[in-house]
């Protein structure tokens, strides 16, 4: 079952913007844009995680986040309020991260996989199309018969199954996958890149991206 997020921002194109970022990597959404309204939704659904706005109607973040402690749900703050202090008060009130804006859609997901991650709510299946990928035992399955990757094709093809539909360059990809400190050429992703492809017959679905890097879509 899709991980179910409760958005409170009340700038409505921002919220739009965060909904549609999480559903293309399938998280469930709700939008709502102040905080008497995620009070009445929270009664009445329960949700995974709430990424919640400090500057909102009614109930501002801080006020919120009080009243929402008996629901146990981790809680991501995203605010323009970049001060020491809001981020202290934030966090001693229970918030499990906060955000500052603008912040790039790829850091949001990876922020939200930390904290689901933290409270066991991360799925440790993933499935796309043909190819089924079992994150505790690090195996790759097509129609019930394993693949071998090496351990850089392994975490490259999490890396693109994490970031659906989201174009990442080559830059974020030795990163993630071979470490900030990684001195070599980015020609390296390029070649692992073709070897997914062809080993998972994925050719149509990962993408190129001209001149920026490469993108899985479904």
């Amino acid at each position: 079952m899709n991980k179910k997020i409760l958005i409170v921002e009340d700038d409505v194109h921002i919220s739009k913007i965060i909904k549609m970022n999480l559903n293309l990597v399938n998280y469930a959404t709700t939008e709502v844009y102040d905080g008497l309204a995620a009070l009445d939704v929270l009664k009445q659904e329960k949700f995974d995680l709430i990424l919640l706005d400090v500057m909102i109607p009614h109930l501002d973040g801080f006020e919120l986040m009080e009243r929402i402690k008996p629901y146990g749900i981790p809680v991501i703050f995203l605010t323009a309020k970049n001060s020491v202090y809001d981020k202290v008060n934030g966090l001693k009130l229970g918030a499990d991260d906060y955000m500052v804006k603008p912040f790039e859609a790829i850091e949001l997901l990876a922020r939200i996989e930390t904290v689901l991650r933290r409270y066991g709510h991360e799925d440790r299946m993933m499935e796309f199309q043909h190819v089924q990928v079992d994150l505790d035992k690090r195996e790759v399955v097509i129609q019930g018969a394993p693949v071998e990757l090496t351990p850089k094709e392994y975490d490259l093809l999490v890396v693109l199954l994490k970031n659906k539909n989201i174009a990442l360059t080559r830059e974020q990809f030795l990163d993630k996958v071979w470490g900030g400190d990684y001195y070599g050429e980015t020609r390296t992703v390029d070649m692992h890149i073709k070897s997914l492809r062809k080993k998972l017959n994925l050719q149509e679905q990962i993408k190129t991206i001209y001149k920026i890097g490469y993108r899985l879509e479904d």
